[in-house]
């Protein structure tokens, strides 16, 4: 069992460290999130029966952990309260830099991470399942305990709201260049 654990971490670490971070934005809590990964797979290995592949059974325990700790995360108007300086009467931001921004240098990369923030959390899943983690529709539909219309349903629905988004910022930043013109 030893060996098997340490080969399952090795393959597959940086996936679920990856995953979970992009879900929840924070490389520490990625960390501890990856950690209850294999607590879990270590209580249930024995239960694994082969019928999908270790890295989509992994996931889906990963993304069952990051629900979990979303369900105990405060709730979502605490959570735009909290967000509110009352004092300046202002948003205020307290997400941290990612990691990975400094290292991307283009520019529509970065703007479609920021617009996953405006999709639903299963749209976000499903667009990091496919297209960072590289699983197909039937390994996505697999993980989430879905069938494969639902995820293409939801694929479909998440690009389009990132492509909505897009569009918003590419706008907004139009007007923002028109009206320096202007000026």
């Amino acid at each position: 069992m030893e060996d098997t654990f340490q080969r399952l971490y090795e393959q597959y670490h940086q996936d679920l460290f990856q995953f979970l971070f992009y879900m929840v934005r924070s490389r520490e809590q990625a960390e501890d999130l990856v950690q209850e990964v294999y607590i879990r797979v270590l209580k249930s290995y024995n239960k694994f029966e082969g019928r999908s592949s270790e890295k989509t059974w992994l996931i889906s325990i990963a993304r069952h952990v990051a629900i979990d700790w979303f369900r105990k995360q405060k709730t979502l108007k605490q959570r735009i309260f909290d967000k509110f300086d009352w004092d300046q009467q202002q948003v205020v931001d307290h997400t941290q830099p990612l990691p990975e921004e400094f290292a991307i240098q283009n520019e529509q990369i970065k703007k479609i991470y920021q617009s996953l923030n405006t999709c639903s959390l299963d749209q976000r899943t499903v667009i990091i399942l496919r297209y960072i983690q590289d699983l197909s529709i039937s390994e996505t539909a697999e993980v989430l305990g879905w069938t494969v219309s639902k995820v293409k349903t939801t694929q479909h629905r998440a690009i389009k709201q990132l492509k909505k988004d897009m569009e918003n910022t590419l706008n907004e930043e139009g007007i923002a260049i028109e009206k320096k013109r202007v000026e």
